[in-house]
């Protein structure tokens, strides 16, 4: 009697199989997983690492928002949150970059930790007496949940671990920031949308290019030192 051959084992297909650069079992692993000692972290649950992760996420961001300019002829002042949202999504990952950015939105509500020490929801949103008010800087803000979250998904499946990947990221998540921001400030400033492209995101290129070179250098080496400290156990 011939025995039939044993079937394969089917293995899920990913949806987008082409974004994956990594081997199935290191997928989701990003650098906020060695941010902490390793006493620290033995002694701490899983839980409490990711609060820790997400928590400090938050306080960077609100630090680098606080390092602001006024740019002549433009609302939107030049800070260093776009850097910090692109490391911090880096950095932590998909779920927890978004949660840390999340926190610092939702702190801002109530502490001056937005770009000039601005706070509250006005600082996004309002109402009055015509209806609903778009602050100017509202879309930036909000535009940094995605770009943080979409930086922090590429992470987690390796796009950060080379140079041309955390280039390419790092783009990806400057183009979502100024595809929110931009047409927001065109409706908060009741301009059309080459005009808020001239006051939301020509002053920014050079800048935003120069912070986008830095985000995309830290990872790689980073990853790196990563790999030494293994070595060197």
């Amino acid at each position: 009697m011939v025995k039939a051959a044993p079937q394969r084992e089917k293995v899920p297909m990913l949806a987008t199989p082409h974004f994956n650069r990594l081997p199935a079992t290191e997928r989701g692993i990003t650098l906020g997983d060695f941010l902490l000692p390793i006493r620290v972290g033995e002694r701490m649950s899983a839980r409490l690492r990711h609060i820790a992760l997400i928590c400090l996420g938050a306080v960077v961001v609100a630090l680098t928002a606080n390092i602001a300019i006024a740019a002549p002829g433009t609302p939107v002042p030049v800070t260093g949150q776009t850097l910090s949202v692109l490391v911090v999504g880096g950095a932590l990952g998909l779920r927890r970059g978004a949660l840390s950015i999340g926190l610092y939105l939702l702190l801002g509500m109530f502490l001056p930790i937005y770009a000039h020490q601005e706070h509250g929801l006005t600082t996004i949103i309002g109402i009055n007496s015509s209806g609903l008010v778009l602050g100017a800087v509202g879309g930036y803000l909000v535009s940094f949940l995605f770009a943080g979250a979409l930086v922090g998904w590429l992470a987690e499946n390796g796009w950060d671990r080379h140079i041309g990947g955390a280039v390419g990221a790092m783009v990806l998540g400057e183009i979502v920031i100024y595809a929110i921001a931009v047409p927001w400030l065109a409706i908060a400033l009741h301009v059309d949308l080459a005009k808020a492209v001239a006051l939301g995101l020509t002053p920014f290129i050079i800048g935003d290019a120069i912070k986008l070179a830095i985000a995309a250098g830290i990872f790689p080496f980073a990853w790196w030192l990563v790999g030494r400290r293994a070595e060197d156990r």
